[in-house]
């Protein structure tokens, strides 16, 4: 029989899509640092083109500022976005820190102001939200860990009556981490749902992490090839399987 493990869900692209409030919060976090840059309301596509690459709220907003860049060729920033994500930090003057404390500070200016507002730039996945409550049924329980500041995302489950077992925000340490603490602490098996395919990667490459079941969101912010080739420590999840009782999950 199937010990009911501690599913551990990513939070932005997994459980809800905030793209409109990843652009609008990080546009006017990089505003905010350089009034002077000329960037649309709307998210651009060079922006929807990046976001799988994307992992900390703060490269959002300096992929905001370069956007600004008209001379910039963003097929060679997506071919290497590691080593351009550290020029365009160098060109910037500009550190993780400031520009992740700048894009907490739109969002809690945003929230104390129009919090209906903020909240209505995120949307749940199609099912989602009944299929975490359906969880407790099977005997498991689920949690969040993400990159995103815990109180935002807390906020979001809160208005959609959802309550994880925990939240893990990036106060808490990188989700490798904080997977591994969850491996002391717990005796249930632990499945990781993730929609960024390095992050998976990470996982599977340490030792201690390999008893994490790793599945890759389908439905979530993905690379045209993220799909391919998988490794096989990294299970395919499609929306019909997460819908299925968790036994028949790959």
């Amino acid at each position: 029989m199937l010990t009911a493990p501690l599913l551990v869900c990513d939070f932005d692209g997994v459980i809800v899509d905030g793209l409109p409030e990843y652009w609008w919060s990080a546009r006017l976090a990089a505003l905010g640092l350089a009034p002077h840059l000329a960037l649309p309301e709307a998210v651009p596509e060079a922006f929807v083109r990046l976001r799988p690459l994307i992992h900390k709220g703060w490269e959002m907003v300096l992929v905001a500022a370069e956007l600004a860049r008209p001379e910039q060729r963003w097929d060679a920033v997506l071919a290497g976005y590691g080593p351009w994500l550290e020029q365009a930090l160098a060109r910037s003057g500009w550190n993780p820190t400031q520009l992740q404390e700048a894009l907490e500070q739109v969002r809690a200016r945003a929230i104390a102001g129009d919090a209906a507002g903020w909240l209505a730039r995120h949307r749940f996945y199609p099912g989602v939200q009944q299929r975490l409550r359906e969880l407790a049924a099977e005997g498991a329980a689920w949690a969040v860990l993400t990159t995103k500041g815990g109180d935002f995302a807390r906020r979001i489950l809160d208005a959609a009556g959802l309550t994880p077992w925990a939240l893990f925000g990036h106060e808490q340490g990188s989700k490798p981490a904080v997977l591994a603490r969850l491996l002391e602490e717990q005796s249930r098996p632990v499945w990781f749902l993730e929609d960024r395919r390095p992050t998976l990667e990470g996982v599977c490459a340490r030792p201690d992490l390999a008893s994490v079941r790793c599945f890759l969101a389908s439905w979530g912010y993905l690379g045209p090839r993220d799909g391919k080739d998988l490794p096989a420590a990294i299970h395919w999840l499609e929306p019909e399987r997460f819908a299925a009782p968790l036994a028949h999950w790959p």
